[in-house]
């Protein structure tokens, strides 16, 4: 009867090698590019050269260092099995775009890094899941504007860092909801203290002057003033910026109503755009050497782990007939 034991004992501990496996197969000793730290749960992936998300990072990860990478785009569900991590750098990539719902699963995400990017806009709703974040940095990226509300959900947030931008204003009510905010990082953007967009900020930067720290270094772009001190009748202008509607002009549409077609003109449409037109899209990413070795190691590992099962089933299979 050993023997049928035996073959169940073998069974299990391929199983348990397998999952293993697979779980570790992003770090180095697994043949990865990632340092992992079993103890700490940490797992630094940082100035690597990567393009793509390493695959098959442990799903119990609490700090993940994905920093100074070549990191151009994001796959939707990038961070979707790292449900405990507290801590996420993305700092020096090539991020050009987020898209929506790529932090949704990061529930318990205390530090969310987004330094030195591409970032030209946010995606609405993009940090709603993220009730627990305490800090959260956009320093040197190209932000144009921020989405209404786009804030509302970090109740918890003490630290904001938006230096370095194209921030010509914020919303009203940008920041209503930051109850706990202690730091808020905002010079060296393009203030625009001339239209009456900016008065909400010029406004809150009074109201919190001396409880949040360095908002007062806001200055507009144009004259040398601190945005705090600017008043109503300097900012009487009605401004209306680049990126921030998508209404098409009435005159637009009246004039395409009454022209027949034959008196609009044919315009070329770069080859990019009708495809996306009609519904192709590049993949997010190719695959780098050190992530195809990756893959190909745990097909193998896949394939030999097959192989013993089997093996171990039919030796199980073979005493049970005896038996």
């Amino acid at each position: 009867m050993m023997g049928p034991v035996l073959a169940a004992c073998l069974l299990i501990i391929l199983s348990t090698a397998w999952i293993s496996q697979a779980n570790g197969a992003t770090c180095k000793e697994d043949g990865g590019v990632c340092t992992c730290n079993d103890q700490t749960k940490n797992v630094d992936c940082s100035s690597k050269g990567l393009t793509a998300i390493p695959s098959n990072i442990p799903t119990d990860t609490d700090r993940l260092e994905l920093g100074y990478n070549k990191l151009s785009s994001l796959p939707r569900t990038a961070f979707h099995n790292l449900k405990e991590l507290t801590y996420l750098n993305l700092d020096t990539n090539k991020l050009q775009t987020l898209p929506p719902g790529v932090f949704d699963q990061l529930v318990e995400l205390d530090e969310l890094h987004l330094n030195y990017n591409q970032l030209k806009s946010l995606p609405s709703g993009i940090f709603d899941k993220l009730t627990k974040l305490t800090d959260l940095t956009l320093d040197q990226n190209k932000l144009q504007s921020l989405p209404h509300g786009v804030f509302d959900k970090l109740t918890l947030l003490e630290k904001l860092s938006l230096n370095n931008n194209q921030l010509k204003s914020v919303p009203e009510g940008a920041f209503d909801f930051l109850e706990k905010l202690k730091m808020l990082q905002l010079q060296s953007n393009p203030w625009d203290c001339s239209c009456r967009d900016i008065l909400y900020l010029s406004n809150w930067i009074r109201e919190k002057k001396g409880t949040v720290s360095n908002i007062d270094t806001a200055g507009c772009e144009e004259g040398g003033k601190a945005v705090l001190e600017i008043t109503e009748e300097e900012a009487a202008e009605d401004c209306v910026y680049p990126n921030t509607t998508t209404a098409i002009p009435t005159t637009i549409i009246t004039t395409l109503a009454s022209s027949n077609d034959d008196d609009i003109p044919e315009l070329p449409v770069p080859q990019e755009n009708f495809q996306k037109f009609l519904g192709y899209q590049e993949p997010d990413h190719l695959p780098t050497q050190p992530q195809c070795l990756m893959s190909i190691s745990g097909y193998l590992g896949l394939m030999m782990s097959l192989v013993l099962t089997s093996a171990a089933i039919l030796y199980v299979i073979h005493f049970l007939k005896k038996a």
